[in-house]
This record gives C-alpha cells, structure tokens and sequence, in this order.
C-alpha cells in the first residue's frame, strides 16, 4: 500500500467489460509520478487515499475479476504530508 494524493479525473467513453463502471482518479505519489487508478471508493481530487497495487489491486475493488493493478482501498480523514 501506498498514501497518494488524489489530482483529477479521467473521463474513457469506452471501457472494457473489467472495468465495468469505476470511476478513475489521476493520483500523484511522493517522488510526483501520476497514475490512473480505480475509485470504487468516492475519492475527490485534493483526497489523500491509500492504494493498493498489483495482484492486491482487484480485490480491494471487490470484485476480483476487475481488470486493474492500481485501487484506491480508503481516503486518509486527517494526515498531514508534511509532519
């Protein structure tokens, strides 16, 4: 799992059946790479979330047949960056 910082969204028209109606976020980690990720969750860009990746990724969407390798599992209520 990693803390991310939830930047925006993604619109796609077009989905492969997996990935059903997910909403995806852009999310940034701490060294400011971006990445897509699924939201099963509500996250709202400026939410801090924790991911899961790889394999871990489809199950916390649950629903393991979820065509993904990055989920947002929970956004973080209170946590500072910074401290």
């Amino acid at each position: 799992m990693e803390i991310q910082q939830v930047v925006g969204s993604l619109v796609c028209t077009n989905r492969v059946p997996g990935l059903d109606h997910w909403h995806l976020r852009l999310i940034r980690n701490a060294r400011g790479k971006v990445s897509v990720a699924v939201d099963p969750v509500g996250a709202s860009p400026g939410n801090w979330v924790f991911t899961a990746s790889g394999a871990a990724a489809r199950f916390a969407t649950g629903k393991a047949e979820t065509h993904t390798d990055l989920t947002i599992g929970g956004i973080i209520d209170g946590w500072d960056p910074d401290g």
